[in-house]
């Protein structure tokens, strides 16, 4: 059978796997940034004989890889692999960064450096199977950067990529319970907007002017000058925060994050600070809470730049829009992902857990891990956990940017367990270290390739459940229909954080 031959590849790879795997751990890349992790996958995907765009929507870390025999149906996946800044942890069982680095640097969380393992596994799988069965149709894996801040996938979707297949399929790594080993059914992710607010203080000198005609201010380092940047970003962060309770009712799961991207290139001088970058990324249920806020940020934005003597400029990092559900090709994930089962710990890795559990300070359990992570769950069960705290009106919760190729394809969202601690708290070095060890890693790796391979095999081969599944899909988008949002360029020159090669070696760098 055509599964059989899927497993044995992932069986066959597995030392590969676990290599690669800890390859995009180490490099740790963060968002817009995954120059060595786009150009390894790139790499990786010609040599397995896909043809590779790179840079695709004109994102440079980013590519769209396709691979067909004959005439037959495409399906979808993608890697994810950016980091997080301040997260930098080795593969170890104990508090320490990655060699050579330190702890501010990034690192992997979820991790998406298995997610996009997995999703390698499973489309390799996959074609190995359609190799040796001669089973028609084709793969897409995208690559997509800047996820933490939503960045590339409603780019990709706004430029058509996602276009034309006839399913996607998304995994990721259990982040929060009940979604571990199960499969999202109606409540998917929820809208997300990112932006930047770039003040400037270009004129400082004319702060002082009583109005047209009125004299200049002499420039003396002494006399009075604008606020400044510095200034600006200050005042938003607080009133903002200030302001939050009165941007929308209190009612469903909403967020407003904020990130200081660069503060101002003063010097020790008394000059005003020129330029300060301030970034902010909501995560709502739907679009109309998502512009709501927004309004409230533009008009304070606004406000702010006069009082401080600054203009401000908006750039856009994410338009994302709500999930769509698919009932049908939940339904044949959830089948896969009962076939395979959950990952299996080896004893070893169960001891390397029971390690970070001791280095924590905590006591070593005999089952150092949660049940979740061993167990799968029914795709309604969790539904109806899911929904316990959500009012009945809010079709939307949490946030992830896969939600933007609901719109293209029937698309199923499937959560396999990732090592978690009984117990706790942890601190965060622990969760990033087991999601880097390997032992503890690779059996996640392996399931998520397992199950997204089956999945694609019963698409590739059962016409009958590839139409459900549009006629689905095609029900669902018509009712009420998003066409794709992202009416920005890829926000590639703001100041993101990175690393550099200088004389003294690679650092771990903040740009102002």
């Amino acid at each position: 059978m055509s599964k059989d031959t899927a497993d044995r590849w992932i069986a066959d790879h597995a030392g590969d796997l676990s290599a690669w795997c800890a390859r995009i751990f180490d490099y740790g890349e963060p968002a817009w940034r995954e120059y060595r992790s786009a150009e390894w996958y790139v790499a990786r995907l010609r040599e397995e004989g896909f043809e590779v765009e790179e840079g695709s929507a004109g994102m440079p870390t980013a590519f769209c890889a396709r691979w067909s025999q004959g005439d037959g149906p495409m399906i979808g996946m993608y890697a994810e692999y950016d980091a997080v800044p301040a997260n930098c942890q080795a593969p170890v069982p104990w508090e320490a960064p990655r060699e050579g680095l330190g702890p501010l640097a990034a690192g992997h969380t979820d991790p998406h450096s298995a997610l996009g393992m997995g999703a390698l596994a499973g489309v390799l799988a996959t074609k190995a199977a359609m190799q040796a069965h001669g089973i028609p149709g084709g793969l897409q894996i995208t690559g997509e950067p800047a996820e933490k801040v939503r960045g590339s996938k409603p780019l990709h979707a706004a430029a058509g990529y996602y276009d034309g297949l006839a399913a996607m399929l998304s995994w990721h790594p259990f982040y929060m319970l009940p979604l571990c080993n199960t499969v999202r059914w109606d409540t998917h992710c929820g809208a997300a907007y990112a932006f930047v607010y770039r003040f400037r203080c270009e004129a400082p000198q004319t702060w002082m002017q009583g109005g047209e005609g009125a004299p200049p201010i002499p420039q003396s380092h002494s006399d009075v000058r604008a606020p400044g940047a510095n200034d600006a970003l200050v005042m938003m962060y607080q009133m903002g925060r200030s302001l939050r309770e009165s941007m929308l009712p209190h009612r469903g799961g909403w967020s407003v994050s904020e990130a200081i991207l660069s503060t101002g290139q003063a010097t020790a001088d008394n000059l005003p600070a020129r330029q300060a970058d301030l970034q902010y990324l909501m995560r709502v249920p739907d679009l109309q809470m998502a512009e709501q806020i927004t309004a409230q940020l533009d008009r304070l934005a606004e406000h702010v730049a006069q009082v401080t003597g600054c203009t401000v400029e908006k750039i856009w990092v994410s338009k994302s829009r709500p999930g769509l559900p698919n009932h049908t090709l939940a339904e044949l994930a959830w089948e896969a992902l009962q076939d395979v089962g959950a990952p299996d710990y080896s004893t070893e890795a169960l001891d390397l857990a029971r390690q970070v559990q001791t280095a924590c300070g905590a006591e070593a359990t005999d089952d150092p891990l949660i049940p979740e992570c061993t167990r799968l769950i029914a795709p309604q069960e969790a539904e109806a956990i899911l929904r316990r705290d959500l009012p009945p009106a809010q079709l939307n919760s949490t946030s992830d940017d896969y939600t933007d190729m609901c719109w293209h394809a029937p698309t199923a969202r499937i959560y396999i367990g990732r090592p978690a601690l009984r117990g706790g708290p942890y601190p965060p070095w622990a969760m990033n270290a087991l999601g880097g060890i390997p032992q503890l890693i690779d059996p996640s790796v392996q399931t998520a390739g397992r199950v997204l391979s089956r999945t694609a095999l019963r698409l590739l081969t059962d016409e009958t459940a590839r139409a459900t599944c549009w006629t689905e899909f095609e029900e669902r988008r018509a009712a009420n229909p998003i066409p794709p949002l992202a009416d920005y360029p890829a926000p590639v020159d703001l100041p993101w954080p990175e690393y550099v090669t200088t004389a003294r070696g690679r650092h771990w760098h903040i740009p102002g």
